[in-house]
């Protein structure tokens, strides 16, 4: 993409303040954290409910970028850069992309439906590369952002276009329609995703419809209830597994792995073989097929391409790599736009000051080889990564573009070097097309552990922060509470992404915890909530700081803080307002600030006071009660130090509850892990952990036989029994077992059955379809966190950070 930016301010309707309206524009950004951002960048500062762009623009010109489209300039960068003055920047973005796009005249397939999306897309991208340059939406881009971001890749290069559209409420679709004009269009299965955001089921299927209303064909398994909807000015192709007067009819055969289809089109009938055998899976792979006939595939194209689909990754992992490593697995695509993408994630996660990417050929960029290798290596310059491993024919002839690199043709040759390679203390990036097979590669770095794992969706994270983020005031700070690591789900990790988002605060219970977090590279500021006195040294030399809450605690810091000549060194005052755990007490306040009062060595940063009750309205008053003693006795220490604290007594509850007490700053905790007292809330939080193991064993016993220890079991019939490796030593409480809790297998319930062990528990699976090997959930979606705390008679909190750190975290972004 090449334009100026008079041409752009022409197009968006802007009006244009600055000195050089001819610039070039080659990139468009919304995120000011990303090093690929440059001079010859167009940032759109986008405003949200839990953002606004327009809050980093002094910060972005200083690392150089020099346009920006807003609704206003900020008085400290007036004069310092262009700006294109609108009145809606997402509104300005979205015309520009659309414009964009009609300068483009080649097929251009759309997307929608609740489920599907993405995997048809990659699967359509695979099925047709061989005979297209084609462009498609990088990952799951299928929102109002997403979408023109996506469009705006398109080159002159491609000839055929695939892009998803994803709406979540009404009125949406028409802004993606306008960006995306397809002239293909595609109807995925309709589900129960988004429902809240419709009316009704009806309207949410007029809303997808939307898309479609230009396009020359419309691609949909047949149903009576969606054809009412479709204007009848629309061509359709239809499929059916049911109705004969479809243009295709489909017959289907489970066998072993695979599923066989007869597909009858026209007058000819013939096999195709699909590699699954889900039902979702064989609808998607449908809709792919279609798609093939009505661009004039032969039945033997089809059938050899449809053969070879795959399972598709749609998670960016973050993964616990031999030799101090991280691993960022991204091992099943290798475009241009996803590299961005995922280098971007690589700056978000990176948990070592060395930063590497093992990198295959790179497929359908509409460049030219000299070309694409030359843009992304200095994509790989501007993301400051030490070392390039590049894997292919393709990328091995353009070596000498990269810094410190070393390549192999194939994965084989760089298995062969794997020894001498020296991985270690590195973050590593491993991004590769499909076809090098990556995930030997992501295999051979993996640190070994068993195969129960705690999947952490950091996507979850971001929406839950945000989400209370929006509930408070412009001004307001925010503190999140990562101790116990991070509530069982991981520290280091979690306070990347928080840092990332730029978090204030950062809250830990224990200086080790923090030290931690400092040692690996976190910069906010962090409060250690409980120090022991022997842990101040420690405190002081990995700049953490200290919440007081005793006048013996203060008198031993500050003689250390002497010894050690600081000067004004953060700590911070706890408060007793009626938890009645730790901290000053009204009694304490005046000798709290005759010490206090002129001393040097140390700055009150924040006062504090913890709420007992914020979560249950049944304690309103007493809550309020702990409110009103906090403002009197905060003030007064205030008064007395002649100079301002940052305040804050709010927990995620009190967020909620007590919006009136925010003051300066509120700490959010269990909130940000997706749990939450109130049902209505609840709603609105995703859940972040998902604890998955597999089946090790199935065997079947006859009546009267008993499973585990103590026999406490006894079949009552015929049973079919499956093992899974996770106990108690895990973190599954005891009392789960004996019919009391279940897990999810294939969709369905199995009762946990005999005493949960220290590395396995026994279920049912005498009515389930399954056998060794398959995914078993053990809480995440259902069962709750919060319905097994019930079950169990106890707090989320408990069930959280019970999981033991034996259990493997894998970090993921959708």
């Amino acid at each position: 993409m090449t334009q100026t930016i008079r041409n752009i301010a022409s197009i968006i309707k802007a009006t244009w303040m600055g000195k050089n309206d001819v610039a070039i524009i080659d990139s468009i950004s919304i995120d000011s954290r990303s090093l690929q951002n440059d001079d010859n960048t167009l940032f759109f500062a986008l405003s949200g409910p839990n953002h606004d762009g327009h809050s980093y623009i002094e910060e972005l010109i200083d690392k150089g970028v020099k346009h920006f489209v807003v609704t206003h300039i900020p008085k400290s960068v007036e004069g310092r850069a262009n700006f294109l003055l609108v009145e809606n920047t997402l509104e300005a973005l979205q015309k520009f992309a659309s414009y964009y796009r009609s300068l483009f005249d080649f097929p251009i397939i759309g997307i929608t439906g609740s489920n599907g999306k993405t995997i048809v897309k990659e699967w359509l991208n695979f099925l047709l590369s061989p005979d297209y340059n084609v462009i498609r939406s990088p990952k799951s881009y299928n929102s109002q952002v997403g979408v023109p971001l996506s469009i705006l890749a398109i080159n002159e290069k491609h000839n055929f276009g695939i892009f998803e559209a994803g709406i979540s409420m009404m009125n949406e679709m028409e802004k993606l329609q306008k960006i995306i004009q397809p002239n293909i269009g595609i109807l995925c299965n309709i589900g129960s995703a988004h429902d809240e955001g419709f009316p009704s089921v009806a309207e949410k299927i007029k809303e997808k419809l939307k898309l479609f209303t230009s396009v020359t064909v419309l691609i949909l398994n047949k149903n009576k209830t969606i054809l009412a909807f479709v204007n009848p000015k629309i061509k359709t192709f239809t499929w059916s597994s049911v109705d004969k007067t479809a243009a295709v009819f489909i017959t289907t055969k489970k066998t072993d792995d695979l599923t066989e289809l007869q597909v009858t089109y026209k007058e000819d009938t013939f096999p195709l073989t699909i590699p699954f055998q889900d039902q979702a899976s064989i609808e998607n792979a449908i809709h792919c097929m279609m798609v093939m006939l009505y661009l004039g595939y032969n039945s033997k194209v089809i059938q050899t391409r449809i053969s070879q689909l795959y399972p598709v990754e749609m998670r960016l992992k973050v993964k616990n790599g031999s030799t101090n490593c991280t691993l960022i697995d991204d091992s099943y695509s290798s475009d241009f736009q996803s590299l961005k993408i995922a280098l971007d994630f690589l700056e978000n996660q990176k948990q070592h000051k060395k930063k590497t990417i093992i990198l295959s050929d790179i497929f359908q960029s509409g460049l030219n080889n000299e070309e694409l290798y030359s843009q992304v290596s200095q994509l790989i310059i501007s993301n400051k990564i030490n070392r390039v491993i590049g894997i292919g024919e393709t990328i091995s002839q353009y070596k000498n573009k990269f810094i410190n690199c070393s390549t192999f043709k194939n994965v084989s040759e760089f298995t062969d070097a794997f020894d001498n390679l020296n991985f270690g203390n590195e973050t590593i990036l491993i991004k590769g097309a499909r076809d090098f097979h990556f995930e030997k590669i992501v295999s051979l770095l993996e640190e070994k552990t068993h195969e129960t794992v705690l999947e952490i969706n950091l996507n979850a994270i971001s929406h839950n922060y945000n989400f209370f983020k929006s509930k408070l005031a412009p001004n307001t700070k925010m503190m999140v509470m990562v101790k116990a690591f991070g509530y069982g789900n991981g520290g280091f990790e979690i306070a990347k992404l928080l840092e990332h988002h730029k978090v204030d605060y950062l809250g830990v219970a224990f200086a080790d915890e923090g030290i931690s977090l400092k040692t690996a590279g976190i910069s906010v500021p962090i409060m250690v909530l409980n120090p022991e006195t022997t842990s101040f040294s420690a405190i002081i030399q990995h700049h953490l700081e200290p919440e007081i809450y005793s006048i013996k605690g203060l008198k031993a810091f500050l003689k250390i803080a002497e010894q050690k000549k600081l000067k004004h060194f953060p700590i911070h005052i706890k408060i007793d307002t009626g938890m009645h755990r730790l901290g000053f007490e009204e009694g304490n306040i005046q000798e709290l600030s005759q010490i206090l009062k002129g001393n040097e060595s140390v700055q009150v940063k924040s006062i504090l006071s913890h709420m007992a009750t914020s979560d249950d309205m049944k304690h309103d008053a007493f809550s309020k009660s702990q409110i009103a003693l906090f403002d009197k006795l905060s003030s007064q220490l205030q008064k007395e130090l002649n100079y301002n604290s940052i305040r804050h007594i709010l927990n995620t509850s009190g967020i909620t509850n007590y919006p009136e007490a925010q003051y300066d700053m509120v700490r959010l905790g269990i909130g940000l892990y997706g749990i939450s007292n109130d049902s209505d809330e609840q709603k609105e939080l995703e859940t972040v952990g998902t604890l998955k193991s597999i089946i090790s064993q199935i065997r079947t016993i006859s009546a009267g036989e008993s499973v585990g220890y103590g026999r406490r079991f006894i079949a009552e019939r015929e049973t079919k029994v499956a093992t899974i490796p996770i106990g108690y030593a895990d973190g599954i409480r005891r009392s789960w077992g004996q019919g009391v809790g279940y897990v999810v297998i294939e969709n369905k319930q199995a009762k946990i059955i005999g005493s949960i062990c220290m590395d396995m528990l026994m279920v049912d699976v005498t009515d389930i379809d399954c056998k060794e090997g398959n995914a078993v959930l053990i809480f995440g979606e259902n069962p709750t966190v919060s319905f097994m705390a019930k079950q169990l008679n106890t707090i989320p909190y408990e069930i959280l950070t019970s999981i033991s750190q034996r259990v493997k975290r894998v970090f993921y972004r959708e």
